[in-house]
């Protein structure tokens, strides 16, 4: 017969959980190794998309747009990258939404150049080719 844990009890047994689930990893050399390359492909990315931010300042109106936004786009892409190396499984596929997000959010930002019926159109053509 199961009986029900009081709040305390249920706070130290989360506890024992979380502390053998971080000794564990960090008694995993390979884990600390590809916890360490999954931080520098971050720093990476963000440094780049820095870069890359900067470089649009030069620009104006929808072209700084779409040239900040490809700029979130690559960063989006490398993160979402590094984690799926990190990780496995879903971590993929989370990858691919996450890419294929990033590029929806980059043609959706070059359809504001347009208007009416061809800003609609290229809309939908975008929505039906990141399946949004």
């Amino acid at each position: 017969m199961l009986r029900r844990l009081t709040m305390s009890e249920a706070i130290c047994a989360g506890a024992l959980c979380l502390f053998a689930i971080g000794t564990a990893r960090a008694e995993d050399p390979a884990a600390k190794e590809r916890e360490n390359v999954y931080k520098a492909a971050v720093a990476r990315a963000n440094a780049e998309y820095k870069a890359q931010k900067d470089a649009c300042d030069a620009k104006q109106g929808n072209d700084k747009d779409v040239c900040v936004e490809q700029a979130k786009a690559n960063r989006d892409k490398a993160q979402a990258d590094a984690k799926a190396a990190l990780k496995s499984g879903d971590a993929m596929a989370n990858a691919r939404d996450t890419k294929l997000e990033a590029q929806f959010k980059v043609a959706k930002e070059r359809c504001d150049a347009l208007s009416g019926d061809a800003k609609e159109a290229c809309v939908k053509e975008a929505k039906a080719r990141y399946g949004q």
